[in-house]
């Protein structure tokens, strides 16, 4: 039997395990990815301590990239030695949903290596649930999307998240030369929207982040676009109560934001953040913020304000990523500040929830 390395998850544990476990066998429909890079998210730890997983012992890690190792024999358009990324969303495909490309709102919606959110049935993730961080994953053929050449595999893997960048813009509703917010500025998310902000019609780009320091550090990040700066740690004491990152934000754009995209995970950053929007303004979520947004209704109606949530990308939105990167029109290479060993994953992880040192986006290399 043909053992592989694996970052595995158990029942009863918050900590992943290397093991060594079988090589999986493609299926019919199936292709098996020798995993060359695996992305990490930090979110992957406190979805295990909440008891998303459905499936343990599981495979974590859903954000893969590598060379096709084996194909099933009823698979067509895919071949051993292609380059590929793994687009990690597990869908009916056949829901009003997914035909009008909002796969991520289907009942069934989860992801290879990650979390479920749904009571109904999942045949697919209950079949694909182990994920990238390993040497090698088994998908569905139709979950491959072939790299561009000029891209490599450790950005290959990062293309779910720039993605979801994607589809946070999207929703953001946008016009040409608009003025948008960016919580949690220095995280994945938060640097890979600034990266894409251009593509977008943004003018001008309001980063609001902890450190002073490291907001400094993703400027450059932002192409052509202006950047202004709100390190959260030099607001006055108190500001948290007293509405000072509002007042900031005021400050600095008097006329307001016109959207906020907004990926803290916590705190009154979101709601203080949306009072800096403009009349018409959109804030776009996706952070799990557990934090409730008291905004009386009234206000809502007479800003026009709009609040949109979302929780990941579409296929649509990871192909429009590749065709950026594949014509040059982003270099994401940059974006892309840690790579660890699988054998240090476990270290990578620390990392990632510690955050004592700037990450942007880290990945696994088996």
């Amino acid at each position: 039997m043909n053992l592989m390395l694996a970052a595995r998850a158990d029942r009863g544990s918050d900590a992943l395990q290397l093991v060594k476990i079988p090589i999986p066998e493609p299926g019919p429909l199936d292709v098996l990815v020798k995993v060359a890079s695996a992305g990490l998210a930090p979110g992957m730890m406190r979805l295990l301590a909440m008891g998303a997983f459905r499936h343990l012992p599981t495979t974590l890690g859903h954000e893969a990239a590598g060379t096709v190792a084996a194909v099933g024999d009823r698979v067509s358009g895919v071949a051993v030695g292609d380059r590929v990324r793994v687009h990690p969303n597990l869908t009916c495909r056949s829901c009003r949903y997914c035909r009008t490309d909002r796969e991520m709102m289907c009942a069934q919606q989860a992801m290879i290596g990650h979390a479920a959110f749904s009571d109904v049935p999942m045949p697919l993730y209950d079949e694909y649930h182990d994920g990238g961080l390993a040497e090698y994953v088994r998908v569905p053929h139709w979950l491959v999307d072939p790299l561009p050449d000029a891209v490599g595999f450790d950005v290959g893997a990062k293309v779910h998240d720039l993605a979801n960048a994607v589809r946070a813009l999207k929703l953001a509703g946008l016009t040409p030369g608009a003025t948008l917010v960016v919580t949690a500025a220095t995280g994945t998310m938060g640097t890979a929207t600034i990266a894409l902000a251009e593509h977008f019609g943004v003018a001008r780009l309001v980063l609001v982040g902890r450190s002073a320091g490291r907001l400094e550090a993703v400027r450059r990040l932002s192409g052509g676009v202006a950047v202004d700066t709100v390190a959260l740690d030099e607001l006055p004491t108190g500001w948290d109560e007293a509405q000072g990152l509002t007042r900031a934000l005021r400050d600095m754009v008097p006329e307001g934001a016109d959207a906020v995209l907004d990926y803290v995970p916590q705190g009154p950053v979101t709601l203080q953040a949306t009072a800096g929007l403009a009349t018409g303004g959109t804030l776009v979520h996706m952070g799990a913020n557990q934090a409730p947004v008291t905004l009386p209704m009234a206000v809502l109606m007479r800003n026009c304000w709009r609040i949109v949530g979302t929780r990941a990308c579409t296929r649509t939105d990871a192909e429009q990523v590749l065709a950026l990167l594949g014509g040059g029109a982003l270099d994401a290479g940059d974006l892309i500040t840690h790579r660890y060993p699988l054998a240090e994953t476990a270290r990578a992880v620390d990392a990632m929830q510690s955050r004592t040192e700037p990450i942007w986006m880290a990945v696994v290399n088996p």
